[in-house]
């Protein structure tokens, strides 16, 4: 298959963008990560706001871009500067993105737990009887909103109590069902717990001396980049081919022939066993999605919004965020099923459930591969 390279010996596009457009474009992300920092300020308060959450992500999406340009274009910045201000701005951005993620993982489990279980109930009922015939159990407080949802969709009404008959599940659902609820009361402390330390951390970072220094050199950046004196008179498409080139390789090492396999035992031999540690199928996939986001910064910086979205590669990108968030959703699953003195039906739903995210890891990668086979493609 043939791969679409920027052609670097295209003397057009070599003289057309050169280090004067990648000054622009920093200038430009400085200057959103500013609008946005003074939004969070201005909402800061406002805990879990819809204006204070758009303000942290567009913090970290500016965050983002200038840190990845400042790796990719290394060359034509100031070497002390960029390398001192880049981990700066990944510290950034990891530790706003915290809070979303458990927040975004505990509403995936919640909600994988609720298909598998098979319970028909609607959230947000008044009370719903538990199938093990236990008594009745309402939801309470608005601060436990989204225990309450996930309490009324893990558990269903029998006959005799005003709600709909349900057919007789076969024994492994209805040990499924029986543990559901109490799986994910356990995944509901942890990844709560999680979030609130992760929103603590966010707030004492932005206001700490280190945050400040951050923000007063993005505030310099967003009026003078500080380029190498051959920067205005270099071409940038070098830099953004080898940056296409080290993606394009690092996908060549994944196994695409077995992406998508029905069941990848492999996949799930390691997740539940009593070592804590990362997968170790996942890792070259998330470094290929580090990549990925790399190569659409250099794009952004190279076309300037002049070209319409790539799809395939936007589609390749998502496949590959759906990807992360399954493999780190299936290993909050595992952590959960190693607590000390659970139930055997919590830990049998737990390890269904972790099953099940591994499942969808499969898939995202097989997503990622059809995308890729598009984008690879030749065009003229």
């Amino acid at each position: 298959m043939a791969q679409q390279h920027l052609d670097p010996t295209d003397p057009t596009a070599t003289t057309a963008v050169t280090g004067e457009a990648l000054a622009g474009y920093l200038r430009t992300q400085a200057t959103e990560f500013l609008r946005a920092l003074r939004l969070h300020r201005e909402n800061g308060t406002a805990n879990g706001s819809e204006e204070s959450v758009d303000a942290a992500r567009a913090l970290r999406r500016s965050a983002r871009r200038i840190s990845a340009s400042l790796h990719t274009f290394r060359p034509l910045l100031d070497p002390a500067w960029s390398e001192e201000m880049r981990p700066e701005l990944a510290w950034v951005s990891g530790t706003l993105a915290l809070e979303h993620a458990y927040e975004a993982r505990l509403q995936r489990l919640l909600l994988a737990l609720h298909r598998l279980s098979g319970a028909t109930a609607f959230p947000g009922q008044p009370a719903s009887v538990d199938v093990t015939g236990a008594a009745p159990v309402t939801e309470v407080t608005a601060g436990s909103r989204a225990a309450g949802v996930a309490t009324a969709r893990l558990k269903a009404a029998p006959e005799g109590t005003g709600g709909p008959a349900l057919p007789a599940p076969l024994p492994e659902r209805a040990n499924l069902t029986v543990g559901a609820a109490k799986a994910g009361a356990l995944l509901e402390r942890q990844l709560t717990l999680a979030r609130t330390r992760a929103h603590s951390t966010a707030l004492q970072a932005l206001g700490s001396s280190r945050f400040h220094a951050v923000a007063d050199r993005v505030a310099v950046l967003a009026s003078e980049v500080p380029l190498t004196a051959t920067a205005t008179a270099t071409g940038l498409h070098p830099l953004a081919a080898a940056a296409e080139e080290r993606l394009t390789d690092a996908i060549a090492a994944l196994p695409l022939i077995l992406a998508g396999h029905p069941y990848n035992a492999e996949a799930l031999v390691h997740g539940l066993s009593p070592d804590p540690s990362p997968h170790p199928q996942d890792g070259p996939w998330h470094q290929v999605r580090l990549l990925l986001r790399l190569h659409r910064y250099a794009r952004e910086v190279l076309e300037a919004g002049d070209r319409p979205v790539d799809v395939d590669l936007l589609t390749a990108g998502q496949a590959l965020n759906r990807h992360r968030d399954a493999s780190e959703a299936a290993a909050a699953a595992a952590q959960a099923a190693r607590t000390p003195r659970i139930a055997p039906a919590t830990a049998y739903a737990l390890g269904v459930l972790h099953a099940d995210q591994r499942h969808e890891v499969e898939a995202a990668r097989f997503a990622f591969q059809q995308a890729w086979q598009k984008q690879t493609v030749g065009t003229p």
